[in-house]
């Protein structure tokens, strides 16, 4: 049988055309453009930062650490932080709680004030969790699988649960003032509805926790703002209202928490798939209107923790995906929250032990070593967004008007989070009416050339234990180059936004 070579040559050249491109070369398709027409005289409604205003973060006692702080002002520094909150103030590492040998309460207060002190030192206040059970007032040892294994376990005298509370909250008025301490919160417990709670059933024990605390504590001051459940998955927040209306006990706002890869079973009970970017919303939702059906409608709704994943994914956490996932939660999230506070700002963080490496997936935006990630500089630009909202025609868009009536967008371009997905850049084209006089766009982008140690960090091979000069190589590689100025001839704007890519315009 003779053999037709131009049959074969077409052939390979079919497979060479249509090999799969890497997502290098996909990258580089742009799609065809979308236009959003930006109205700058539009009515606009109030847009509180309510996403920067707080964020959690390890367990107390690393608090006292220099890495600790120093991550800690460099976050104040380029967001609207104003509350922190950790676990395990009452961790026995904390030095609280004791007993002498007659078996009477003992109480230290040396390291609580260390905690403090710092924090206010760099000008944030506690979001103070009530959390965990000191060993000796414990009813059982329930070591928590965390590294530093908290007991999670009820006390063993309620009278005893009582007395910590009152002195806790009776000496820091005393060292702060009322005033002072009354603009705290104080939080009972965390996420007791999971392995972070061994009361049984949990939540009728857990109730009997709420309201011992909130109780002792309203005895103290009745200023002191006092709420729950601290739930994770968005959970027992009707519940939690219904008994306090229902055995009068004192709440001044609800918390609980929900993250990007929970599972829609856990949240609404339903077998759908949610994705990462919409789950978070969502549950607010859910509690939003949770609340507003309840007999106390105008409770606060503080969402103590959200992050795209509870899980160390550093495709996820430690990259440019986290861009694009924030300015669309923000989007979605407007109007439905008061505060929302995003665990964590560092990676100064060990409840799966010391940190081994700089990029792990860790859920801060400070890698180990001081080298900020691109959830950074998101953070960092999306401060700039002003205190009013323009509504627009777009799901990958914010317009924002700030005091003196310039306007500050956000545009993104967010691909499904999978390390193997590929993406298409994306262009926008920016159309804004009503622009007084001429005007120019100062564009700042996170993405894989802005604000990304990753190629750095690559090319160096990784290091598990980065030098010192290494460290400042990989910092300096993490930092955003100033602005691109560009006018604004007819009032329109062509943006090419990267795959995972976030771009903020100052309108000037």
């Amino acid at each position: 049988m003779g053999i037709n070579w131009c049959s074969i040559f077409l052939a390979v050249l079919s497979l060479v055309w249509n090999q799969p491109q890497s997502p290098a070369q996909v990258a580089r398709v742009p799609q065809k453009a979308s236009e959003v027409v930006i109205d700058a005289s539009a009515p606009a409604h109030p847009f509180p930062h309510f996403w920067e205003q707080m964020f959690g973060s390890g367990r107390a006692i690393l608090s006292l650490r220099d890495s600790y702080r120093r991550d800690l002002r460099d976050v104040k520094q380029i967001t609207g932080l104003e509350y922190v909150r950790f676990h395990a103030i009452f961790h026995d590492e904390v030095g609280v709680y004791d007993e002498d040998a007659q078996g009477h309460p003992q109480y230290n207060f040396t390291y609580v004030d260390q905690i403090y002190d710092g924090l206010l030192a760099s000008g944030v206040r506690p979001f103070i969790e009530l959390s965990f059970m000191p060993r000796k007032l414990a009813a059982q040892d329930v070591p928590h699988p965390f590294w530093y294994h908290p007991n999670v376990s009820p006390p063993k005298d309620w009278q005893r649960w009582d007395d910590l509370i009152a002195q806790f909250s009776k000496h820091l008025i005393e060292r702060y003032g009322i005033d002072e301490v009354a603009q705290w919160y104080f939080e009972v417990w965390n996420e007791p509805n999971i392995d972070f709670w061994a009361g049984q059933p949990k939540q009728a024990t857990y109730w009997e926790l709420y309201d011992h605390t909130a109780r002792a504590l309203k005895q103290v001051s009745p200023r002191l703002r006092i709420g729950g459940p601290a739930t994770a998955q968005a959970a027992w927040a009707d519940a939690f209202i219904r008994h306090c209306v229902e055995n009068k006990v004192p709440v001044d706002f609800v918390s609980t928490h929900v993250y990007g890869n929970d599972a829609a079973k856990d949240i609404f009970g339903t077998d759908e798939t949610i994705p990462r970017d919409q789950m978070v919303c969502r549950a607010v939702r859910k509690v939003h209107d949770q609340i507003k059906s309840s007999a106390m409608p105008n409770l606060p709704l503080i969402w103590s923790e959200f992050n795209a994943s509870y899980f160390n994914e550093p495709a996820v956490t430690d990259s440019i995906y986290m861009g694009p996932w924030l300015a669309g939660t923000i989007r979605q999230c407007d109007g439905l929250v008061d505060m929302m506070s995003y665990w964590t700002f560092s990676d100064v963080f060990e409840e799966q032990g010391v940190v081994k490496q700089p990029f792990y997936g860790g859920f801060g935006l400070i890698a180990e070593g001081g080298i900020p990630k691109p959830s950074y500089h998101a953070f960092k630009l999306l401060h700039h967004l002003g205190s009013e909202r323009i509504s627009v025609d777009s799901d990958s868009v914010l317009v924002t008007r700030r005091k003196d009536g310039s306007l500050v967008v956000a545009a993104w371009n967010l691909i499904p989070a999978e390390p193997t997905q590929a993406g298409f850049t994306k262009t926008i084209h920016l159309r804004f009416e009503h622009l007084a006089g001429s005007s120019r766009a100062y564009i700042s982008s996170v993405d894989r050339d802005h604000g990304d140690a990753h190629p750095t960090y690559e090319k160096m091979g990784q290091p598990r234990y980065p030098t010192q000069d290494q460290l400042k190589a990989l910092q300096q590689a993490s930092q955003l180059p100033p602005p691109e100025i560009r006018e604004l001839p007819h009032g329109e704007l062509n943006l090419d936004l990267a795959p995972d890519g976030l771009a903020v315009i100052e309108i000037k």
